[in-house]
């Protein structure tokens, strides 16, 4: 078995070649997320064995979860998600809730899946972490569809994340209803501070704003002690890293409204220079083709139903729903719908709650967190051919799909 700085060590040749692989692809069309979640597959156990993940590398992958979803959450506007469009994504979330649990409803009336619960939560989510480098590389975070894929996978991270602490584990409804609370208060009483420091100017503020420009480097140890901070109390609480990550980010985005250049890069140094490609490595070297192999079926309907629940939904909203200045066109509305259908860390979470409590089989588990994993290969490559060389710019004029260059 591969030691642990074996391991580190095939873990950071391949960090270093995936972005040198995604780079000689034409147009950057394959995401270079794709190349680390495929070479994560072959230097891992269940390809060439050359890579082990040890509980450091364990720490790292969580670090870098963390982080990708406390960037995740810096991206979204709070006051985006509230608004008119938020809501409408809001709503499309809820509806992708229902037509997933009528679609495992079904499945189990005629005993094909035991575990409807887990399996309708899993289909509703969106990799919004995951999509971040992508969205980022290809210059769509300011465009009408990178608002869009921000705004439903907002949502499509948070719902499952919050019906997944409500509806599974050992906790009954209600007290995981209180669970939640308790988790919420403690993260509203974190914004005062943060909103003290945002329109302040007291000694404190004149030394963070010093240390920002030396070795200190006091406004990312500062995010770093929310981003633990917050991760210490969901853990006490048995909630998932998610939700404190993604609430992390929120707090950070009220401290820095209108964003922070310098501060950002900084961060984003830490995050995608070490972390995040640690944390994607290790989900590809968790998947086991072999299993997928042995249940070719449901791994393709599991596959159909994640499109069904999420993307359909999301396509017909984006398309269909609102003033027409809001709405996209079919090509972005179908790349939107992708985006959103992509989904893995918030399965790899509901996965592993369901067969800690029993609730879910390691086999089910292995096949889902394989779709999970194909829907991060396939999905955003597929976004970005349709989408063509007009990625990153909105469209001539709302509704209506301009000819690619």
């Amino acid at each position: 078995m591969p030691s642990v700085a074996v391991s580190l060590f095939w873990i950071s040749v391949v960090a270093v070649a995936a972005p040198i692989i995604a780079g000689l692809v034409p147009r950057r069309l394959v995401p270079e997320v794709v190349f680390l979640l495929a070479l994560g597959m072959l230097i891992g156990p269940f390809g060439l064995e050359l890579a082990v993940e040890g509980a450091p590398i364990e720490l790292l992958s969580d670090l870098g979860l963390g982080m990708l979803f406390l960037l995740a959450g810096f991206e979204i506007d709070p006051a985006e998600l509230a608004g008119r469009a938020g809501r409408r994504a809001g709503l499309t979330w809820l509806a992708c809730l229902g037509v997933a649990f009528a679609l495992t409803a079904w499945l189990a009336g005629v005993g094909v899946v035991q575990e409807e619960v887990a399996l309708a939560i899993a289909l509703t989510s969106t990799a919004l972490g995951t999509l971040l480098p992508i969205l980022k590389d290809s210059g769509m975070t300011t465009g009408r569809v990178g608002a869009s894929v921000l705004r439903h996978g907002a949502y499509g991270e948070l719902g499952p994340v919050v019906a997944m602490a409500l509806l599974l584990g050992t906790r009954g409804a209600e007290e995981s209803f209180l669970v939640l609370l308790v988790f919420a208060v403690v993260a509203l009483l974190l914004t005062i501070p943060s909103r003290r420091l945002r329109g302040g100017s007291s000694w404190l503020l004149v030394h963070i704003r010093r240390g920002a420009e030396s070795t200190s480097q006091t406004p990312v140890r500062l995010t770093i002690l929310l981003l633990v901070t917050l991760s210490v109390v969901a853990n006490e609480l048995d909630l998932d890293i998610v939700l404190a990550a993604f609430a992390a980010g929120f707090i950070l985005r009220l401290t820095l409204p209108d964003g922070d250049e310098s501060f950002e890069a900084r961060l984003e140094g830490i995050a995608f220079g070490l972390l995040v490609p640690v944390f994607f490595v290790t989900s590809g070297m968790a998947i086991d083709p072999r299993a997928i192999g042995r249940e070719p079926a449901a791994f393709a309907a599991v596959l159909v139903l994640i499109l069904s629940a999420r993307a359909l939904p999301v396509f017909i909203a984006s398309r269909s729903l609102g003033p027409r200045a809001d709405r996209l066109g079919a090509r972005d509305s179908a790349a939107t719908a992708l985006f959103a259908a992509t989904g893995l860390p918030i399965i790899v979470a509901v996965t592993s709650v369901s067969v800690d409590a029993g609730q879910m089989s390691t086999e089910t588990a292995s096949v889902l967190v394989g779709a999970g994993a194909t829907t991060v290969l396939v999905l955003p490559m597929l976004a970005m051919v349709l989408l063509g060389s007009t990625q990153g710019r909105d469209r001539a004029s709302p509704g209506v799909d301009t000819p690619t260059d």
